[in-house]
């Protein structure tokens, strides 16, 4: 051996495996003449090297420069070691160490080279609906443990033909390893059947049911982490029986259309939105609908926007092509209930809300739904976080000294995961609100427990007593520390976490409910805030919350609350929507409420503000879904607009009370001298955003800071975050936002999790 042979080890974590970073490592390290071998293991990707220095050097270069496109790579440790002499490179065994660090991909969009081989004819793969390779395909949902290999997946049961296994093991080849590999000659294929479990014999299952859909017919389609309900978009019929079957009666639905060009012509696209729309992740991109666009008005009733995506696995895209038009693409659930991810459950719970069930004989293990984003100041703003995202970690600039489990919120559930420097965030789980959500939650926490083997030594919880999530906590979790986390507090860190940054800062939470320290229904807080503590300093002032959590779905209540201090007891006389719809028999006990507060606790939502505002307008009285008075008040807004209405700050001591009621005056005035209800919904959203800014200044003059988190479910209205952040700027401050995480209830458990993991380090855990 020549005395110039050094031999270097390289340890590389992150997303490693599955995505053809063995077959680039052994092609880098071939063409630079250097031995030794490549390797999976629970941890990552080891790689030891012979050869001269400066190869291996390059080597590193080239690791470091070009990984392939789907790798992320978190971490590379490199040590020398003495040579021995290796003989060759290869491509050794994976094997399964103690401790996991190693990372499983998310499921990942059909890439552009087995597109191609599927669409052309003659191809040995043309037209195979389950066509993937390294740089692309299912990998998350299939997982059942790590190392990611295929005895550890859901493709296990099939056995490789000789192509395929000739392919699988040509480091050369760009499905070396690729794990779901297969072809319709070894690997799943697709089976339609009727409602009522009759098969359809037919040699194009995909092709029969497109024909199907165009006549007006629905189906439900098994995909990556669930199913789809799926119809003709264009079809107002269709769209009504769909929306009956399913029991969802005005939340929009997601449609998928065929192509990008397509995607065009239904909606107002920035380059932002075509990123996203074209990205890997392929998620629902809410964008404005353009007026011609020949979507049926029951997609998405009361919007001018459409939740639109583009096909992201083989059999979306050549049912796509055989239907050439955008397609009703909504989960495969009923309301408040988890994506259906099990053939079974699919035959049993929604086989009667379509006429035909289009399957595949290929297991989903981790249900994921598909994940819904917008784009805000041309980043990405995440608001339902799964298929694409999942699992993949956020890493933090600083490591925590335990692992800390965060059980997240009630509704819009994820959980999150902190060990170390990376914070592994869930899959969207849903609305605790049953038991199959509740399994649901449990199955995912236990799944990500075992593929990266995380031992949780503590957990965080939201204050809510009454939150599923947070008994889950109290009572499931064993003998570990709990750590309670105000929820406004933990959505403010929840950004800076996304942002690797730290406070104070000055932190702006605004949503419908959370659990506040004095016992009140807190949603619109100013107040300065770091990973360990928060000092309320101002709140909108509190309001009665008329009947409780009824007011949520009725925002009448709300508007009469906001009205009840202008006018007393002559409201039930005003000429408004919201109080000639009430009998006069309830008038005595709504009165009585509102003199007393009885069943009507405090709040400073500034979600149910808006709710007010919306009813007071006579836009929406009653909601079908949650936030749906917001959204079409939002909906109805001039986009620009300069002038506001008056609000004051009171208090002689913090916190100061920020009070709208000057501001629902001026409305009231407006509305009875009919002024366009465009106008007074943009006027109103300029004064929130003014609000904001104020309040912000005066926690500035108390505080010195000028960096502003603005974080909530409220901030999904990106009129209100537009103005909001303009107002800010104008004023000196640096504005934080999510891009990420999202800014409703599913990112709060990362902010708990690091609140968690600081309040022990503090106690001395």
């Amino acid at each position: 051996m020549s005395p110039d042979v050094r031999r270097a080890r390289f340890r590389v974590e992150g997303i490693v495996q599955g995505v053809g970073f063995r077959p680039f490592v052994y092609g880098a390290a071939r063409r630079l003449g250097l031995k030794g071998y490549v390797l999976n293991d629970s941890r990552g990707v080891e790689i030891v090297l012979e050869g001269s220095e400066d190869e291996i050097l390059n080597f590193e270069k080239t690791l470091t420069g070009s990984p392939p496109p789907r790798a992320r790579i978190l971490k590379i440790q490199k040590s020398w070691e003495e040579p021995e002499g290796e003989k060759e490179f290869s491509i050794r065994e994976s094997r399964s160490l103690d401790t996991t660090q190693a990372l499983i991909s998310p499921d990942i969009a059909t890439c552009p080279d087995c597109l191609r081989e599927m669409l052309t004819p003659g191809d040995y793969r043309e037209g195979y609906p389950f066509i993937n390779c390294t740089n692309c395909g299912p990998r998350f949902t299939i997982t059942l443990r790590i190392p990611y290999d295929r005895k550890n997946t859901t493709m296990a049961p099939f056995e490789m033909c000789p192509v395929c296994k000739a392919q699988y093991y040509d480091p050369e080849d760009r499905r070396f390893h690729a794990q779901p590999n297969a072809c319709r000659r070894c690997g799943p294929l697709p089976s339609l059947y009727k409602s009522d479990g009759t098969k359809i014999e037919t040699g194009d299952p995909i092709g029969f049911l497109g024909k199907e859909l165009l006549a007006g017919k629905s189906a439900l389609i098994k995909g990556l982490g669930g199913f789809h309900l799926a119809c003709d978009s264009t079809d107002t019929d269709a769209v009504i029986r769909l929306r009956s079957r399913k029991r969802r009666e005005e939340k929009p639905f997601a449609i998928m259309a065929p192509d990008l060009e397509r995607a065009e012509s239904l909606c107002d696209l920035t380059d932002a939105d075509r990123d996203l729309l074209t990205s890997f992740i392929r998620p629902v991109v809410i964008a404005p609908m353009k007026k011609d666009s020949g979507v049926s008005k029951e997609v998405a009733p009361g919007q001018n926007t459409l939740g639109i995506m583009l096909p992201y696995t083989p059999l979306h895209h050549l049912l796509m092509k055989k239907v050439n038009r955008p397609l009703v693409m909504t989960s495969g659930n009923f309301s408040d209930e988890p994506i259906i991810y099990r053939d079974d459950e699919a035959r049993e719970q929604l086989a009667p809300a379509v006429d035909y069930l289009l399957l595949h004989n290929r297991e989903i293990y981790a249900r994921c739904d598909d994940s819904v984003a917008r784009t805000f100041s041309d980043r990405p703003y995440v608001i339902r976080r799964s298929r694409g995202y999942a699992p993949d970690p956020l890493v933090l600039p600083w490591k925590s000294q335990k692992t800390v489990l965060a059980c997240g919120g009630e509704l819009k559930n994820a959980f999150c995961i902190l060990k170390d420097d990376r914070a592994y965030i869930s899959q969207h789980i849903g609305d605790l609100k049953n038991p199959e959500t509740m399994d649901a939650f449990r199955h995912s926490l236990n799944h990500f427990k075992e593929i990266f083997r995380l031992s949780p030594e503590a957990v965080a919880y939201d204050l809510h007593p009454d939150y599923r999530s947070t008994r889950f906590a109290l009572e499931e979790t064993g003998d570990i520390p709990k750590i309670g986390v105000q929820h406004h507090h933990a959505h403010i860190v929840s950004v800076l976490a996304e942002r690797g940054e730290e406070g104070p800062v000055i932190g702006v939470s605004a949503d419908g409910t959370g659990y506040g320290e004095d016992g009140a229904i807190w949603g619109g807080e100013w107040m300065t805030a770091d990973f360990k503590s928060y000092k309320r300093l101002l709140h909108l002032k509190y309001t009665p919350l008329l009947g409780g959590d009824r007011a949520a779905w009725e925002p009448w209540r709300m508007a009469l609350a906001y009205l009840y201090p202008l006018s007393g007891e002559l409201l039930v006389d005003l000429p408004l929507g919201c109080v000639s719809k009430i009998t006069s028999d309830n008038w005595p006990v709504l009165l009585k409420m509102l003199k007393t507060g009885v069943s009507s606790p405090p709040t400073s939502s500034m979600g149910r503000l808006f709710d007010a505002v919306s009813a007071l307008l006579g836009i929406r009285l009653e909601s079908h879904y949650e936030a749906q008075a917001a959204m079409e008040l939002e909906q109805a807004a001039e986009k620009i607009t300069d002038r506001s209405y008056p609000f004051k700050i009171t208090g002689d001591a913090f916190p100061l009370q920020v009070d709208p009621t000057p501001a629902i005056e001026a409305m009231l005035w407006e509305i009875l001298k009919k002024k366009p209800v465009s106008e007074i919904s943009g006027v109103f959203h300029n004064t929130v955003a003014l609000m904001i800014k104020e309040g912000c200044a005066r926690v500035r003059e108390e505080s010195g800071l000028d960096r502003v988190v603005l974080s909530g479910g409220v901030f999904q209205n990106m009129l209100l975050l537009g103005l909001a952040v303009r107002h800010l700027e104008d004023e000196g401050f640096k504005v934080l936002v999510h891009s990420q995480v999202p800014t409703n209830d599913g990112g709060i458990s990362l902010g708990q999790a690091v609140i968690g993991a600081e309040k022990l380090k503090h106690a001395g855990f």
